[in-house]
């Protein structure tokens, strides 16, 4: 696991400051108490910080849903420009802190990642799109894990995020120490079951990605390949390619076990493809017998230790 806190974003309400517009807050138990200890939160309320005040008249998105304007719904003042700034400015101050991932308030004007309406100018909604942050943050951090506290009550999106966001945090500091040739093939051979889990086919392109350094620079390289791999990652792992995952990490250790362990292993195995038991179940097995056989290859994948055991994200069936 890594050494330092994860620094990720998070809208400010969700830590339980009375910051929305109403005067109160959305605080949200998993991440001020569970994720909480494992990662260092960077709060942020683009509205507190453009000066609107707590609390203050409430706002939507109005016009066009490509670029639209922030206007109260009562007096109809237009707080826009002043927004734009705003963001722009705390954009800057995120991009030095480092950030790998962000947690967003759903159907917020300014920080709804998906879904937010947007209405006309008499007041009709007329379209879905992105609060204002959450649009501007995207597109200057496309690969940064970003979701919704809403969604994160989903145990197979919450997972997901996490899973992406200590990725995430592996590949920052991949390109801090100085990538070479030799540390991403590396970095690659570590994740591959984790690719795997999510996508056969990304994980091919990046391993003839891994093959052609000598095609691009260093650093273009490598960005090329993060594009990849936060692509991968953010496709569903599913049961069927958990559970091809855990047979191609078998075949490693397979001729060494008893065949009384080898039943009970696949048994396991096939347990989770039913939907009996959680993953954690087949992993744990897989990951003593790795450890038994010193099977140093499967040992050190990422796959079986993606993130801190004490998540609890592998536990559902």
């Amino acid at each position: 696991m890594l050494a330092t806190p994860l620094r990720l974003g998070i809208s400010r309400c969700l830590l339980g400051e009375e910051v929305r517009y109403d005067g109160g807050h959305k605080r949200d138990q998993f991440l001020t108490d569970v994720l909480g200890r494992y990662v260092e939160w960077v709060p942020v309320c683009p509205e507190v910080e453009a000066g609107l005040g707590t609390p203050r008249e409430a706002m939507r998105l109005v016009g066009n849903p490509h670029r639209p304007k922030l206007v109260t719904i009562i007096s109809k003042q237009d707080h826009t420009d002043v927004m734009e700034m705003t963001i722009e400015h705390r954009l800057d101050a995120l991009n030095k802190l480092n950030i790998s991932g962000f947690v967003f308030k759903r159907g917020s004007p300014s920080c709804g990642l998906a879904r937010v309406r947007v209405y006309t100018t008499q007041g009709m909604p007329s379209h879905i799109g992105s609060g204002m942050f959450a649009h501007a943050f995207g597109r200057q951090f496309p690969l940064i894990p970003v979701e919704e506290e809403g969604r994160l009550s989903d145990p197979s999106l919450r997972e997901n995020f996490i899973e992406r966001v200590f990725a995430y945090r592996r590949f920052q500091d991949l390109i801090q120490n100085g990538i070479t040739k030799q540390t991403l093939i590396r970095f690659h051979t570590i994740h591959k079951y984790l690719l795997l889990a999510h996508s056969q086919q990304h994980y091919g392109a990046m391993g003839r990605l891994v093959g052609q350094a000598e095609r691009y620079g260093l650093t273009t390289w490598a960005l090329k390949y993060g594009e990849h791999f936060m692509k991968a990652l953010s496709l569903k792992a599913t049961v069927r390619k958990h559970v091809n995952v855990l047979h191609h990490i078998v075949g490693h250790f397979k001729a060494l076990l008893r065949p009384q362990e080898k039943v009970e292993l696949l048994e396991v195995i096939n347990d989770y493809h039913r939907g009996l038991t959680p993953l954690i179940v087949p992993l744990t097995l897989v990951k003593h017998y790795a450890q038994v056989f010193d099977v140093e290859y499967i040992r050190d994948q990422i796959y079986l230790n993606p993130h801190p055991k004490e998540l609890m994200l592998r536990n559902h069936a």
